[in-house]
């Protein structure tokens, strides 16, 4: 099959220089932005084609993504796999994350939930891509060549395509996604707008299986 032929392809092209990780967290135990960690300039470099290892489903809550990753699992099995959070007891006061484990964790009926990132990796050894519906601090870890991410930024509908829809919470969707992608645009590879759902899998398993047949610009860190 044509398709995802990619993941076949040789990732030789990066270096092995990989950059400290600092503890990553949920976006609802801080701020929705943080500013000071926001790149507004970054120098890059073109590289010949090759396979993203990780798709980043990045959009509002309620947008969708979800249903995305999950047709995409069941669709093709042998080409995508989500990590499985992992779940311990309620960390103790001085445990938070202190090895640089999750890329992602929170509390829940006092126990400690959370993405692992040797999941992630256990999944790219396997040669598939895995998805992650995550927030958009989480490309902190994920935007290094151990990750090769390609971000996807699934925008909220049109409201003014939606004939007849007066509906607070697709107003508030429609406003966070907005600011989402003024936040974190320049970290998007691709935006798709969810005026239909179908349509923005389709848009998007395209989108994928294109960008690893032709010369993509990436971060310089990822190859020095």
């Amino acid at each position: 099959m044509a398709f995802f032929n990619f993941f076949l392809a040789n990732c030789g092209v990066f270096g092995r220089k990989r950059k400290a990780m600092k503890d990553k967290y949920l976006a609802k135990h801080n701020a929705v932005f943080d500013q000071l960690d926001l790149v507004t300039y970054e120098e890059v470099i073109r590289l010949p084609e090759f396979r993203r290892k990780t798709l980043v489903l990045l959009g509002a809550h309620g947008v969708g993504r979800r249903h995305i990753k999950n047709t995409l699992i069941t669709s093709q099995p042998k080409y995508f796999a989500y990590p499985i959070p992992h779940t311990t007891r309620l960390p103790k006061k001085e445990e938070e994350n202190a090895n640089n484990e999750y890329l992602e964790y929170g509390t829940h009926d006092d126990a400690m939930y959370g993405t692992k990132l040797e999941t992630i990796r256990n999944i790219n050894r396997q040669g598939l891509m895995a998805i992650l519906d995550v927030e958009p601090q989480a490309l902190k870890v994920l935007r290094t060549a151990e990750f090769a991410p390609y971000v996807v930024f699934i925008a909220a509908p049109d409201l003014s395509q939606i004939k007849g829809v007066n509906d607070d919470s697709l107003e508030r969707l429609v406003k966070e996604s907005e600011l989402l992608q003024q936040a974190y645009g320049h970290y998007f590879d691709l935006v798709i707008v969810n005026n239909d759902i179908e349509e923005t899998i389709r848009t998007l398993q395209h989108a994928i299986e294109r960008v690893s047949l032709q010369p993509q610009w990436v971060p310089v860190s990822w190859v020095y």
